[in-house]
């Protein structure tokens, strides 16, 4: 036990199910639990929608929300239930020490003038006047700025008053890996005392999921459970809106303040293999040995994303290890890109702090877990690139 030991104090949740550690808990530790599936709005592609929100309990300012897009709102919105469960919100001073990392992707595109952009190009050849003009007369002056992703991090600092260091990283779920990778770091190596740290994805938008459609990642047709999904039609994802924002301390910086602590942040390890010359289930096992896993039973839960290749690659590393019990809980949210590994970390904390594990999502394919879970292992293995786990245990 170190002074300099990561620490969880503060956890912000928003998916499909809910928001809050809460709704969250009940929803994935009932028997049974059901996922919140849309498959008629972007047909045959399903998705995991946003629940309804009232943005205005965490984004006082009608302005400031009006100046937000959705994915904005949603990042800020959950990060202000992350500072609130942590004590800081309100304390000014904290929030003006605090550092922040953030994983974030790029802004909406503009659909009516996309639309009016191709329309327009089926009667004309000279497409790059064409180009040029709707650039200059048909995009809004602020569309650009609103599309930075640097922007999330700008926009929790002007609602929330967190005003140290900032940092943002995209990269889908390797930004998600990193930003909590690094947040840790500095707090380890005594940089930091007290850190934000999440990211935030809003798939409700055809942009969002054309994305994913153009490398054939999106699975199409009837729902199925994240490992089930191997051998259907489509490439395996089916994506969520949410987001997830952690506040982690020092361990000497949460008592001087008395807080509660969810759980400790243990050894975060990256990877980036190269998927056309490695065998990425080889890599996945390597990263587990590096993670130093105790003996004896270890609730995982697992980002898997549903991509055939990558997560057909990661069962095969989890299931080499008779220990682990793994619960994709991308069964029920859905796939959030750069989200996607702060939730791990966060429901991994939620259960340690709970003190009991979550039932199988899929009881098909998942082994049950008995007893209390001490340690967790949180995992994020990409859907394209990039592979990530953390370790999260009892704090005492």
């Amino acid at each position: 036990m170190s002074a300099h030991d990561v620490v969880i104090t503060g956890i912000g949740l928003v998916s499909s199910l809910g928001e809050g550690t809460d709704a969250h808990w009940q929803k994935l530790t009932a028997a049974g639990a059901e996922p919140v599936v849309d498959s008629s709005r972007y047909a045959p592609y399903s998705i995991h929608p946003l629940p309804e929100i009232d943005w205005g309990l965490q984004i006082a300012k009608r302005g400031d929300q009006r100046q937000m897009e959705t994915w904005q709102r949603l990042g800020t919105y959950t990060a202000g239930l992350a500072l609130d469960d942590a004590g800081i919100k309100a304390d000014e001073a904290l929030c003006a020490t605090m550092d922040m990392v953030v994983a974030a992707g790029g802004g909406e595109r503009d659909e009516t003038v996309d639309n009016a952009i191709l329309a327009a190009s089926e009667s004309r050849n000279d497409r790059d006047v064409l180009l040029n003009e709707k650039l200059t007369t048909e995009l809004r002056p602020t569309l650009f700025l609103a599309q930075l992703s640097n922007l999330l991090a700008g926009n929790i600092s002007i609602v929330h008053k967190v005003t140290g260091s900032s940092r943002t990283f995209m990269g889908e779920e390797g930004a998600g890996v990193s930003a909590v990778e690094t947040a840790a770091a500095r707090i380890s190596s005594g940089q930091s005392t007290h850190m934000l740290v999440g990211g935030a994805f809003q798939t409700e938008h055809p942009d969002m999921l054309l994305g994913y459609e153009l490398g054939g990642y999106l699975h199409r047709g009837p729902w199925k459970p994240v490992w089930q999904r191997d051998g259907s039609e489509g490439g395996g994802v089916v994506s969520g809106s949410g987001a997830a924002f952690l506040v982690l301390e020092s361990r000497e910086h949460a008592k001087a303040r008395g807080r509660h602590i969810y759980a400790q942040l243990g050894p975060v390890i990256s990877g980036r293999a190269r998927r056309r010359k490695e065998d990425l289930a080889a890599v996945v096992g390597a990263m587990l040995e590096k993670t130093a896993l105790l003996d004896g039973p270890l609730l995982t839960l697992s980002g898997a994303s549903g991509a055939h290749a990558a997560t057909k690659a990661e069962k095969a590393a989890l299931d080499k290890n008779v220990a682990l019990a793994a619960r994709a809980f991308g069964t029920l949210t859905g796939h959030m890109k750069e989200a996607q590994f702060p939730f791990a970390v966060a429901l991994a904390a939620l259960a340690i702090d709970r003190k009991a594990a979550y039932p199988a999502f899929d009881a098909t394919v998942e082994k049950p877990f008995e007893g209390i879970p001490h340690t967790v292992l949180a995992t994020a293995v990409g859907y394209h690139y990039f592979e990530g786990m953390a370790l999260v245990a009892a704090s005492d």
